[in-house]
């Protein structure tokens, strides 16, 4: 069954989906491919949470994806989710660190702090699973 996004879009929301896809130069962050209309790679924002109206400082909720990838992405991944069975996509490991981070801890730390513990929040969801002491 598709998932659909609630909320409405927050005041300021196409200015803030331009930063944050000049923050990603203009490519997916998922394949790296460049925005191309033309040859069918159109640049969306992902609202992972699927809340449109999420606050624009819980960056690791916004993906800077190309329409294909938004399109598999949004079908098969919920962070509500548990995902304790592979890792994840390298990709995709600083958002969920983020989200884990946000979720188990109650931190809302900056794209720099959760690169600097990665592998410890990572493990929150582990912990969190009961699959590891936390």
């Amino acid at each position: 069954m598709p998932r659909k996004g609630t909320g409405d879009y927050p005041a300021g929301w196409w200015e803030f989906a331009v930063q944050l896809k000049d923050a990603a130069g203009w490519c997916c962050v998922r394949c790296g491919h460049p925005h191309d209309p033309p040859a069918g790679y159109c640049l969306t924002v992902h609202h992972a949470s699927m809340n449109k109206a999420e606050p624009f400082a819980h960056w690791w909720a916004f993906w800077v994806l190309c329409q294909r990838c938004h399109l598999s992405v949004q079908a098969r991944v919920d962070l509500t989710r548990p995902w304790v069975m592979l890792p994840h996509s390298a990709w995709a490991r600083p958002y969920i660190a983020g989200w884990y981070a946000w979720r188990y801890a109650g931190l809302l730390l900056t794209r720099a702090e959760v690169m600097a513990r990665l592998d410890e929040l990572l493990a929150l969801e582990r912990a969190a699973c009961g699959l590891v002491p936390a």
